[in-house]
């Protein structure tokens, strides 16, 4: 056993742990509290598998369930930046490569390669597993936006282009799944938690 390698990959290990710790804005079903970003990958994850037959290409399960469940890791240094915030937008992609610098060096070379590769396809959304585990990273919280009553939507004033221009990029993993969610949309427009514009 190389004792030095399994001390990098524990380190590891214990430092994603903290990924418990970024609060996302989206709330829970119940409106109780707001999810953080290991709930909402390990969401993601199981619907990635539920959801598999609406993918709009066939895609590697595996493959794209471990993007779903690693896409956040770099958030434990970077923060969590809300969908709709235009600044944090802004610099979020520069947060985002400096906090991926600083993680994954961590990790064995090797696997620092292969999970830094699975980060940058999802980053680069041009693979048919890349496009499907962006379509869970939109519908998720949307799905949980709608159980809770609109949730941050109606909390924030959102617009309904906001959620919709997001669903462009579900469209791209699964067509079916993204018809669903404007129905979903213009729901909450009629309910009054999206503006209509």
């Amino acid at each position: 056993m190389d004792r030095d390698r399994l001390a990098k990959q524990l380190d590891f290990a214990l430092t994603i742990d903290a990924e418990k710790d970024v609060i996302r804005r989206t709330y829970l079903t119940e409106h109780r509290r707001r999810e953080n970003d290991a709930e909402h990958a390990w969401h993601m994850s199981v619907m990635a598998y539920l959801l598999r037959e609406y993918a709009n290409e066939p895609i590697d399960l595996a493959r794209t369930m471990i993007m779903t469940l690693t896409h956040d890791l770099v958030e434990i240094y970077a923060g969590d930046t809300y969908a709709y915030d235009e600044a944090g937008q802004a610099t979020a992609h520069e947060r985002e490569l400096a906090a991926a610098d600083r993680l994954y060096a961590m990790l064995p070379p090797d696997q620092a390669q292969e999970l830094r590769g699975i980060w940058e396809e999802f980053e680069a959304n041009e693979t048919p597993e890349a496009h499907f585990a962006h379509a869970m990273d939109n519908v998720q919280p949307m799905m949980l936006n709608d159980a809770n009553g609109g949730g941050d939507w109606k909390e924030r004033d959102v617009a309904r282009s906001m959620p919709g221009s997001r669903n462009a990029v579900t469209r791209l993993g699964s067509t079916e799944l993204a018809n669903y969610v404007d129905e979903m949309l213009d729901k909450h427009v009629e309910y009054g938690n999206l503006r209509p514009e």
